[in-house]
């Protein structure tokens, strides 16, 4: 089925294309055929080829000759460096979030909105072993986690009635399961500042999430502190993580605000 145009006569179509192939890799599969691309995408094989074969020319992607698929290529990783050394944020808050990490026995991490997900920029596992190990770059569900929530508690209600709109037609099923924990995580966050979320994306991941107040660099950012349930007694997350997480993060925001 053919594409539909978009609408502005500005919008670059091929580009778009190739981003959208980019786009198609995921943890668990890293390399791909033109036929995967050709149908996680919608385009034709001819124009799929064409696409890869430029992108792979400019080191975005890799061609393996023995699989006969691409694989992300290390220039897709040199293009993210310049957004993460330029987030100031990120050295500010690595001290801190380790010693929260250290303190509590899970990891912390600092994540910002990548259209219908969140993704880490900046993570701190502590001394503490822990069954998630989150890295910098993974992503992670909006509706299905305490970060994501927590993003969307904070930013302005045209922008965060958008994003839960595309959320709903992107995935009606998890829109459907997800709407009891979403409406908690607003209540929850009205009257304190925070969100949970206790085993909704992780069978054994309970995580508290904070949003900053303001934006950095134009980005509504949040932090969150996962801890597995065996670490957990009844009312821990909300008793003791949670202001200790307020607390890592009001204290940031004071430094930035110092800047």
């Amino acid at each position: 089925m053919p594409r539909p145009r978009h609408p502005d006569p500005d919008f670059a179509t091929t580009l778009a294309h190739g981003l959208a192939l980019l786009q198609c890799f995921r943890v668990g599969e890293t390399t791909l055929s033109n036929k995967a691309l050709a149908e996680r995408t919608g385009l034709s094989k001819a124009t799929v080829s064409r696409l890869t074969y430029t992108l792979a020319a400019r080191g975005l992607l890799q061609y393996d000759v023995d699989l006969r698929h691409y694989r992300l290529g290390s220039t897709a990783l040199s293009l993210a460096y310049p957004l993460l050394a330029g987030m100031k944020i990120r050295q500010i808050a690595r001290s801190r979030m380790a010693r929260l990490a250290d303190r509590v026995g899970g990891p912390v991490s600092l994540g910002m909105r990548d259209r219908l997900q969140m993704v880490y920029v900046e993570t701190s596992r502590g001394h503490e072993s822990s069954a998630f190990r989150p890295d910098i770059g993974g992503s992670l569900p909006m509706l299905a986690t305490a970060m994501g929530r927590a993003w969307l508690c904070q930013v302005p209600a045209a922008l965060r009635a958008t994003v839960l709109e595309a959320l709903r037609e992107a995935d009606a099923e998890q829109w459907r399961s997800q709407q009891a924990g979403w409406a908690q995580a607003g209540q929850t966050f009205a009257a304190h500042g925070y969100c949970v979320c206790e085993a909704a994306w992780l069978s054994d991941g309970y995580a508290v999430a904070v949003p900053m107040r303001r934006e950095v660099d134009g980005e509504i950012l949040a932090f969150n502190c996962g801890v597995p349930r065996a670490r957990l007694t009844p009312g821990k997350l909300e008793r003791e993580i949670a202001p200790l997480l307020l607390h890592m993060v009001r204290e940031i925001e004071a430094e930035l605000e110092r800047l």
